[in-house]
């Protein structure tokens, strides 16, 4: 089955691998398989789809052996959202989506990883990737500030000093590293990527479905269950609002846009 969201380039596929087995692959080739309003809304769909179907496991991609893996957001989009990752936008209701998947969703990661494309594969249980994987969170660079929830999964898969390095520099984190603060859970040549997926797939197939369902449902309740007092949130809120209508921001947008360097002055 497949949804296609756009007939010029994006499209979302979904089949069944075998038995217990499903997989989505989603497609932006002309935008480096970026996540764009279209593709995520489809995306929310083909998972929602596949949960009533109850189908125990899913393998989640964009293909094997290639460049970049999903270049994020598709920032093409931000000059009409001052805020695209905040709650109810459709980036945070697919890692809501991933995250309350009945089953088990693992992550086949080939190729680079940046800005909200991390915090996709972060929210799956599992990842698995090839060497040719990097992770890179990109969003200072145009300005953007992150919201509390991305950070807390950061927060909870990573060393602090690592976190910032990757806020901070947006530097790759490379896939030998992800590997070694276990942010990837399986590391393959991209030869023998979907083998290895397939084959912690099955495994997981294998086991009590709903046994397994109540684990994952357990510890995304714990994981949420992150209680800060109100004024701490104020806060948040309010550093978050002074970011995102900066003219730091405004700058961060055209020079990408210009291919140029951007001149930020902290305001």
């Amino acid at each position: 089955m497949s949804i296609i969201a756009n007939e010029y380039s994006v499209a979302v596929t979904s089949r069944i691998v075998e038995k217990r087995i499903g997989q989505i692959v989603f497609s932006n080739p002309s935008r480096r398989h970026a996540l764009s309003a279209d593709l995520l809304g489809a995306l929310e769909e083909r998972l929602a789809e596949l949960a009533a179907q109850h189908v125990p496991v899913l393998l989640l991609g964009s293909g094997v052996d290639q460049e970049v893996w999903s270049a994020g957001h598709d920032l093409g989009e931000l000059a009409h959202d001052r805020d695209p990752i905040a709650y109810g936008k459709p980036l945070e209701r697919v890692l809501r989506a991933v995250r309350s998947y009945p089953g088990v969703v693992i992550a086949m990661v080939s190729g680079s990883v940046w800005g909200g494309a991390v915090d996709l594969a972060m929210s799956c249980d599992l990842v698995v990737a090839d060497r040719s994987a990097r992770f890179a969170m990109t969003p200072a660079n145009i300005g953007l500030p992150y919201t509390t929830s991305g950070l807390l999964r950061f927060f909870r898969n990573l060393p602090i000093h690592v976190l910032k390095e990757m806020f901070f520099c947006a530097m790759p984190l490379s896939a030998e590293r992800a590997a070694h603060f276990g942010v990837i859970n399986c590391l393959a040549e991209s030869s023998e990527l979907e083998a290895t997926a397939l084959e912690l797939a099955r495994g997981i197939a294998d086991k009590a479905p709903l046994a397994i369902r109540a684990v994952k449902e357990q510890l995304r309740i714990l994981e949420d269950f992150q209680p800060l007092p109100v004024q701490a949130m104020e806060q948040i809120a309010e550093l978050r609002r002074q970011a995102c209508a900066s003219a730091d921001f405004s700058e961060g947008l055209e020079a990408f846009s210009a291919r140029r360097q951007p001149l930020f002055r902290g305001m």
